[in-house]
């Protein structure tokens, strides 16, 4: 009787997420991604400058038909991301677990992943009733300030935790009706990619949300100084880091909001990346 042939398992290759497709790095480089006791996890692509603009291309093109979809239909993407997270569930968990955490640490983390899908899910249609508003005025008028979209925001997503950290900082930007390009995790970042596939999977358009992998110290001030980022959220608390993206970013403007705590939950946080529009309407007579 033949032996049965052992079986080569086929290893899983991170690549980008740009534009709704897993290209690899226009730069051709990668970098490793050790456990706790140096075994290698995987070889990271390593992001260039080059694929930043790629990524703000994509993000750019999508912006006007998801900032013009319905509230209610942003809300029913972001619970199917929730839906299809809560089916791989134990996955997810087994990368956290690989990168080095506990297994109730992970089991929480990806947990709370999915309670903050659903909690944005369900503000998609109910922050402008809330922060809208109608204003006095002394004149013959209707006054009214409502949110539009800031546009295409950046996002340089904690290191740790790697998963709820982008989650966190995503899912507030994309329920306001913004696209995003988010710098993942760069020593925890294969959850992140993983992440894509569910997106990818689940109604989003291309180039909504771009998932870039790399190295914080070459991408950040070129996360800062794009000129067609409209907005940053930095997560961090490094003074030198803060103080480059500040920089950066006035050169057009961008509006740069540090995120302390990553992971709360909070509908304030969608108006991080929004902008107040007022109208000012006569009353006929």
């Amino acid at each position: 009787m033949k032996k049965p042939v052992e079986r080569i398992p086929v290893q899983k290759t991170y690549k980008l997420y740009i534009g709704g497709a897993f290209p690899r790095t226009e730069s051709g480089r990668f970098y490793r991604v050790e456990d706790g006791r140096g075994k290698l996890l995987a070889n990271m692509c390593q992001a260039s400058r080059k694929d930043l603009r790629n990524a703000v291309v994509a993000a750019r093109k999508a912006f006007s038909d998801w900032a013009g979809r319905s509230a209610y239909n942003r809300g029913q993407i972001l619970y199917r991301v929730a839906e299809i997270l809560e089916t791989r569930r134990d996955q997810f968990i087994s990368e956290l677990k690989s990168q080095g955490l506990p297994i109730g640490v992970a089991r929480g983390e990806v947990d709370q992943s999915i309670e903050q899908l659903v909690y944005y899910a369900g503000w998609a249609d109910k922050y402008q009733q809330v922060f809208s508003t109608v204003n006095p005025v002394s004149s013959s008028h209707f006054n009214f300030s409502i949110l539009e979209p800031t546009g295409v925001v950046g996002i340089l997503a904690p290191a740790t935790p790697s998963l709820l950290g982008i989650v966190a900082t995503m899912a507030p930007v994309v329920c306001g009706g913004n696209s995003c390009v988010v710098l993942a995790s760069e020593t925890k970042p294969l959850c992140s990619i993983t992440l894509a596939e569910v997106l990818e999977t689940s109604d989003f358009p291309a180039g909504v949300v771009n998932i870039l992998t790399g190295t914080r110290s070459e991408l950040l001030e070129q996360f800062a100084t794009h000129m067609d980022i409209n907005a940053i959220v930095y997560c961090g608390d490094d003074a030198a880091e803060l103080r480059v993206v500040q920089e950066g970013a006035s050169l057009n403007v961008k509006r740069v909001v540090h995120c302390i705590d990553t992971v709360a939950a909070d509908p304030y946080r969608i108006l991080d990346a929004q902008e107040v529009k007022t109208t000012w309407h006569p009353i006929g007579v």
